[in-house]
């Protein structure tokens, strides 16, 4: 799909992420407070004009991410822990961010309606700077904090089990030296994919990387290829979409790579 038939085509457009039948798109549009998640519809092989969620007016909300049923969205908002409180302050890139916090909230999908938004719990909500939240199928919820020690930002996964998110533990694979961030993980659990500036990535870049599950734990981090942040998997993982370096949308086809890698695997 090229920009120009796309919902998201405009400059800061950031995150689609897709229903299973993906005749309904979410994504952010704008840039620092002012975005906010926008929706669109496929009648065939036209969108609908985007329009504005009704819960996203007021707060800066961004970073979509849909459960991979389709029955719910994560996302990342600055809105108040509580009515009438101030919008959180964040940190990211070495810096704080006044106004520019981040919370895990979820929003319920009822066809083509959408619920009120609901805080993720303090558990998964331990600091202002949780950010770049995925989904898997299970529920668990993978996303960002900064390191403790050396404050780069750092991947972590909170598993659903018994019906409550358990306490979340560091990806193996991130340690906080380099910066890992933006995840998509596959709804099985199988690989993720995320952004870093570990080597062998340039000075002040971002590379894809990608890590596989195996039998006794996460492999060790594979560069995909290009630059770009804010991962998002097509339903069918048939696409890799992301943002480069112009602040733009593009997307990769990765089945067949995803097929060799598999094949490689012990």
């Amino acid at each position: 799909m090229s920009a120009s038939d796309a919902p998201w085509s405009k400059q800061d457009d950031a995150d689609p992420v897709f229903t299973p039948d993906r005749k309904m798109v979410v994504f952010a549009r704008g840039n620092g407070l002012t975005r906010h998640l926008y929706i669109a519809h496929r009648n065939g092989n036209l969108w609908s004009k985007p329009e504005r969620a009704p819960f996203s007016d007021q707060w800066m909300d961004l970073e979509p991410a849909m459960a991979p049923d389709g029955s719910y969205l994560v996302f990342i908002s600055n809105r108040p822990t509580t009515p009438g409180g101030k919008p959180l302050d964040g940190y990211w890139g070495g810096k704080s961010r006044p106004g520019r916090g981040g919370n895990l909230w979820r929003v319920n999908l009822m066809g083509d309606v959408l619920g009120t938004p609901e805080r993720l719990p303090d558990i998964v909500n331990a600091s202002t700077a949780t950010y770049s939240p995925a989904v898997a199928a299970d529920g668990s919820v993978y996303f960002t904090h900064p390191d403790p020690q050396t404050h780069h930002t750092r991947l972590y996964v909170s598993r659903f089990a018994d019906g409550r998110f358990q306490t979340p533990q560091p990806m193996p694979f991130s340690d906080g030296v380099a910066a890992d961030y933006d995840a998509a993980v596959a709804p099985d659990q199988s690989f993720i994919v995320f952004s870093s500036n570990r080597p062998p990535t340039p000075p002040n870049s971002s590379d894809l990387f990608v890590a596989f599950a195996t039998a006794t734990g996460w492999g060790q981090p594979i560069r995909l290829g290009p630059s770009g942040i804010e991962a998002r998997l097509d339903p069918d993982l048939s696409t890799l979409y992301f943002t480069a370096a112009d602040d733009r949308i593009y997307r990769l086809p990765i089945a067949r790579w995803l097929a060799q890698q598999a094949e490689k695997k012990p």
